[in-house]
């Protein structure tokens, strides 16, 4: 039990956080709990803290709508825990989408579907150029375009008051991930991934690769939501890029205990 515990300790702690914000949310709607209020893209911590998505910002922005003060601070403290952890971990600790993605990328592991076959049918680049998209709809229709159709924003208004036909749109993701390509919305269309990429890029805690550890098992290549960026590790010890999700399955995974989780330069990110 504890070595079952010990090697899968970054996804049982995600999963515990993830499933506990949206049980606060929920209560926040259903019973007045005040610990957290509000949604995903904007939220009240402790009743005066408050946060704000950048890139649900940004489209409002563009949209023609006038940022408040209270908002501009909520995505400076967002900022400033990108700027520290890095954007991307949202992506595995918080967003519930990812409880999605994930399990369709083990089933598909189990399934023994595989990508090798299709030399990157989808690009990673997509998810830049569903970005411009996103902020030119709104700047044109005049409201928030991505956060209208968000699968993040459908699950979290269907845990909190019920999915409705939501849950046609969260299944075609996990059957897209399943049948299509692994990771196929998160790490490949996602606009929020890819904005939260490029803010993750200065971040300072990194997981690191130390190629002197390195067995080469490949057992990271098959967990590792961004695969790619795995490819770029050089042959000294080098943090990961600003794409990691920091999940921390390449760490459970490793059988030489190659990667670890530290805090380096943003010169070196």
């Amino acid at each position: 039990m504890n070595d079952f515990l010990y090697k899968y300790r970054f996804l049982l702690l995600r999963r515990v956080v993830q499933i506990t914000l949206l049980i606060t949310y929920f209560g926040a709607n259903a019973y007045g709990w005040t610990l957290i209020r509000g949604n995903l893209s904007s939220a009240l911590f402790f009743g005066f803290i408050p946060l704000s998505d950048p890139f649900a910002t940004l489209q409002m922005f563009f949209a023609g709508a006038v940022i408040s003060m209270d908002v501009l601070v909520g995505v400076a403290v967002v900022l400033f825990m990108y700027g520290v952890i890095g954007g991307r971990f949202f992506c595995s600790w918080v967003c519930p989408i990812n409880i999605i993605t994930e399990t369709a990328s083990w089933l598909r592991r189990k399934l023994r579907f595989s990508d090798k076959k299709k030399k990157n049918p989808f690009s990673r680049n997509i998810r830049y150029w569903v970005i411009v998209i996103s902020l030119g709809l709104s700047f044109f229709f005049s409201f928030a375009a991505f956060e209208m159709v968000s699968p993040i924003g459908i699950a979290f208004r269907g845990v909190v008051f019920g999915f409705g036909m939501g849950w046609l749109f969260l299944v075609a993701i996990f059957l897209f991930d399943l049948f299509s390509q692994s990771h196929g919305w998160c790490g490949h269309i996602c606009p929020l991934g890819g904005f939260n990429t490029l803010i993750g890029r200065y971040s300072i805690v990194k997981v690191i690769h130390d190629s002197d550890k390195c067995i080469n098992a490949q057992k990271c290549f098959k967990v590792c939501p961004e695969v790619e960026i795995l490819a770029k590790v050089g042959k000294e010890s080098v943090p990961i890029s600003g794409a990691c999700v920091k999940c921390g399955r390449c760490i459970e995974v490793c059988p030489s205990d190659a990667f670890e989780v530290s805090i380096v330069s943003m010169a070196k990110g």
